[in-house]
């Protein structure tokens, strides 16, 4: 059993739950957005759910070999949030879960809470500790690799909804001998940070590809001239579009692949979809791919898209080498790429599946970290 004891970690303080938290506990349960990821939470929530928490459910956890703490503000005192370690199984794995309070939200608590939890459990015997998260709720798993937790993979529909079906959890882990230094993600978030920020040369605006653009990303990859020169050829599902939305900032986050809306500038309106993918980190090496909806078409909007991509990719990432391909027909994506900078390096001779089970080559582009 751990000592019920205070943990000082600089600008907070991790202590036992009080009866005095429960409104605070109340207030902060109330948010949607810890209904929605934390389903366990009931909702809606109560002052007595509170109480439950500070008076039986925390003092079980404790009894049976976990913990249970507020996270608190050393100066106010303020309840800024919870953490807790489940009990220990037999293999010495405990699992990590924590919330913050909307307005506590963006200091750096989470993180540093859940490290002090780390370094106390580990000192005190643990062996190793996961955490899992939504795969949509990317700031839990910033939290984690600040924390020097490393991503182990995504369990697929390891958690219930509320509404019934299944959540893919994001596993993490951190083990007693690992450094626990923060784990830098291979590609940064676009300038003012995930899910708001963005690239703009005030014509076109680059976002970060999220679940609400299911429908409009859908709707184009399934426009004629987009679908023929996909890979493979084929349109895209419904329930698969959904899911490269829900799984967009997981994977960039993961660095596996950055995608991005094409936007215009003025009016916002989705125009289109431009992605890096095909990482390939010892080489420094990704490849560009774009589409555009036929309504936006003939402004240059994806050669300014190009543009922004590969510059903040070599101004802010460690790429230094960006390669795209082209059916050799594709003139309109020839000309994009021209513009942008790039130069042919390659014709692939039937690197690419067509349809009905052809071959089709591939004109190969690359463009150079200056």
């Amino acid at each position: 059993m751990f000592p019920q004891e205070v943990i000082s970690a600089g600008p907070v303080v991790l202590r036992l739950p009080v009866e005095a938290d429960a409104d605070a506990v109340t207030r902060a349960c109330s948010d949607p957005a810890i209904a929605r990821f934390i389903p366990l939470v009931p909702s809606p929530y109560t002052r007595n759910d509170a109480l439950e928490w500070i008076t039986v459910v925390t003092p079980d956890t404790w009894k049976a070999g976990g913990a249970n703490f507020v996270i608190a503000d050393r100066v106010t005192g303020e309840m800024l949030g919870v953490i807790g370690l489940q009990p220990a199984d037999r293999y010495g794995n405990g699992e990590v879960g924590y919330w913050l309070a909307p307005r506590a939200r963006g200091r750096g608590a989470a993180t540093t809470a859940l490290r002090a939890l780390a370094d106390w459990a580990f000192a005190h015997g643990l062996s190793r500790m996961t955490l899992r998260a939504d795969v949509e709720n990317v700031a839990s798993q910033l939290v984690a690799r600040r924390a020097g937790f490393a991503l182990e993979g995504v369990q697929r529909g390891a958690q219930a909804r509320r509404d019934g079906s299944r959540a893919d959890l994001a596993a993490y882990a951190r083990l007693a001998t690992d450094s626990g230094e923060p784990i830098t993600p291979l590609l940064p978030f676009l300038p003012g940070g995930h899910p708001g920020g963005a690239l703009t040369d005030g014509v076109v605006r680059l976002t970060p590809l999220a679940a609400a653009d299911a429908d409009d990303w859908h709707a184009l990859t399934n426009v004629p001239d987009v679908v023929r020169y996909r890979v493979p050829p084929q349109p895209i599902e419904r329930a698969e579009a959904r899911e490269r939305c829900r799984y967009a900032g997981h994977r960039w986050l993961a660095g596996q692949q950055a995608d991005m809306v094409i936007r215009d500038a003025e009016t916002g309106a989705f125009a289109g979809d431009i992605q890096l993918a095909n990482i390939i980190p010892p080489l420094g090496q990704a490849m560009v791919g774009y589409s555009l909806h036929p309504g936006f078409r003939g402004r240059g909007l994806v050669t300014r898209a190009v543009r922004l991509l590969v510059e903040w990719a070599f101004a802010d990432t460690s790429l230094g080498r960006i390669v795209a391909g082209t059916d050799p027909g594709n003139t309109a994506s020839h000309r994009v790429l021209e513009r942008a900078g790039f130069t042919r390096e390659h014709l692939a001779k039937g690197l690419l599946p067509g349809p009905d089970g052809t071959r089709v080559d591939d004109l190969q582009w690359v463009r150079l970290r200056p």
